[in-house]
């Protein structure tokens, strides 16, 4: 049976910018992704110092990770982003590479948006953890 998934905006909450506040998903199995990461398949970081190649890095990673459980961007039911910093104007240019990016699907459920001190590898500057309610 497939997974039904509903994504919902209450009319009593603001409106959020591109993603909902509620996402229900009904029957079906789910696939949890680790942390998505700008690591390269020989374990290089990718893009020192480079918001934007990292944050490519990252999109190209889930695509592979997501196509791995039979998935795709539009299953995702939750994502948290993490950008290391605290300057909003970084973290929107993040968001806004994210959501252009064919990943940009992904985005539109329930998702947080973090600045964070310092990521788990040398240099890294965002981490991508996904939740997708799988197909059939």
């Amino acid at each position: 049976m497939p997974s039904k998934i509903t994504r919902v905006n209450p009319a009593r909450l603001h409106t959020p910018p591109g993603y909902h506040h509620v996402t229900v998903v009904e029957a079906g199995r789910m696939a949890f992704l680790a942390g998505q990461c700008p690591i390269d398949t020989a374990g290089d970081l990718v893009g020192e110092g480079d918001l934007r190649a990292q944050i490519d890095q990252v999109v190209a990673n889930a695509m592979i990770a997501l196509g791995a459980a039979g998935a795709g961007p539009g299953d995702v039911v939750r994502s948290v982003v993490y950008v290391v910093g605290d300057d909003r104007r970084a973290l929107s240019a993040a968001w806004r590479r994210l959501t252009q990016s064919p990943l940009g699907p992904a985005f539109t459920t329930a998702s947080t948006l973090l600045g964070v001190a310092q990521l788990g590898f040398p240099g890294q500057l965002v981490e991508v953890d996904l939740t997708a309610a799988l197909p059939g």
